[in-house]
């Protein structure tokens, strides 16, 4: 399994951005594929994921109404849309992918190289 996350960059506060997780190598069906994030100092947290087969979305509470998972299946691409950025949201965001339930960093198998979000004030 490979996963690339793209689209990071710098933005002002209350912007928007898309990211991009391409993923390959396997089969996706019976996958649910997260986004993370870690900011300087702080530990990785849990921002959303979307099961493959089913598309069930989940959040981090602090990131619903904000931010918005979904995926393309015939590009084999999950897209984060975050809106009404905040400086607190400015982090390096990583895609990652498991088989089975539950949202948890330690859980989630395999991992892409994170592509990182500025968020000026």
């Amino acid at each position: 399994v490979q996963l690339q996350a793209s689209g990071g960059g710098l933005v002002q506060a209350g912007g928007s951005l898309r990211l991009s997780c391409a993923a390959s190598g396997h089969t996706f069906s019976s996958y649910r594929i997260g986004w993370f994030r870690q900011a300087p100092g702080k530990e990785r947290e849990f921002v959303a994921a979307i099961s493959w087969s089913v598309g069930s979305t989940y959040y981090a509470d602090s990131m619903k109404g904000r931010f918005t998972i979904s995926k393309d299946d015939a590009k084999n691409v999950v897209y984060l849309q975050m809106n009404s950025l905040k400086p607190e949201d400015t982090a390096v965001y990583y895609c990652a992918a498991k088989v089975g339930y539950g949202n948890s960093v330690a859980s989630y198998e395999y991992w892409g190289l994170g592509t990182l979000v500025t968020v000026s004030s």
